[in-house]
């Protein structure tokens, strides 16, 4: 069992990310309270229901009152809403950190909020599934994944070793990254392939009546891979296009180019290309999997489903 990090611990946003939070520290006794606020109360029910916490409100501002640390888990174009709500009643002293995905946005829409006295430490855990809601969440969510995060210019040292060691106990690395910096390395690791995935799940669908359910019924050589990410909260994924669109054009710009020497190569029958391309990029894949961001199983570490 861990110590007792946090006395009072408000969770403002309680799907994937926001519920594992909840569920981890329950599991590892990280705090004596657990206050649980989502704007719906059909999720803040289900919420009770599932004993994420010690407390349940609708309202954000009663959520942080008192509370020693916030973790505000809101689709990045919702963090200024948030911030300027709980900024009057958030107590001296408090951490206010965030999950979302976009970095220099958050920042810009919710440090201008943050009272004197108030440590905010912007972050993001690199960890999910396509899955949203609170039942999407699971302990051992952040095991093993980075946390990343970006400190504003003169943040309190002891504050951030705090947050750290927060993370820290539900097992993740940390990392600290200029906010543009993180954005720009987010945009090609998980915003262009959502967006690619997105785009060529849609091309699929406008196919389907031509192949009368051929996509699905085949599905399994390939683009079943894609439909994983394409299945991500549509909320989330609008909002991190709208709120990291400099560094996401950038990369689409960058892709469209390499996009277009690989069309070249299969137009004219350059073998060697195409080999030279495949043998480079195979090698990413043994990489991430001797990085343990993955496994080496067959079926990409899935289990079939049992007949």
């Amino acid at each position: 069992m861990s110590e007792i990090l946090f006395d009072r611990i408000a969770l403002i946003g309680i799907g994937l990310i926001g519920s594992s939070i909840a569920r981890d520290i329950k599991k590892l006794s990280l705090a004596k309270d657990v206050v649980i606020s989502t704007r719906s109360a059909e999720t803040l029910k289900r919420a009770e229901e599932l004993g994420l916490g010690t407390a349940y409100t609708l309202s954000a501002a009663e959520a942080v009152k008192d509370a020693d640390l916030v973790i505000v888990s809101v689709p990045v174009g919702a963090s200024e809403a948030v911030a300027r709500d709980i900024a009057p009643h958030l107590k001296p002293g408090a951490i206010v950190t965030d999950v979302g995905s976009t970095k220099a946005s958050v920042i810009a829409q919710m440090a201008p909020h943050m009272p004197d006295g108030v440590h905010f430490i912007p972050g993001h855990p690199l960890a999910g599934t396509e899955k949203s809601g609170p039942d999407a969440g699971f302990t051992g969510l952040f095991k093993g994944r980075w946390c990343i995060f970006t400190p504003l210019p003169g943040t309190d040292r002891a504050a951030l070793e705090r947050l750290s060691n927060f993370w820290k106990a539900l097992g993740s690395m940390i990392d600290e990254m200029d906010p543009q910096h993180h954005d720009k390395v987010l945009a090609i690791v998980s915003h262009l392939p959502h967006i690619i995935a997105y785009n060529i799940v849609g091309t699929a669908d406008d196919l389907e009546t031509v192949t009368e359910s051929e996509v699905i019924k085949y599905s399994a050589s390939g683009f079943r891979d894609f439909t994983r990410l394409a299945a991500s909260d549509p909320t989330m994924w609008r909002d991190v296009c709208l709120h990291n669109k400099d560094a996401i054009l950038e990369m689409l710009a960058r892709f469209s180019e390499d996009l277009a020497y690989l069309q070249r190569a299969i137009r004219w029958g350059e073998g060697d290309k195409l080999f030279e391309l495949f043998s480079r990029t195979r090698t990413i894949r043994r990489s991430i999997v001797q990085a343990g961001q993955d496994v080496d199983s067959p079926d990409f570490g899935r289990h079939a489903l049992d007949k």
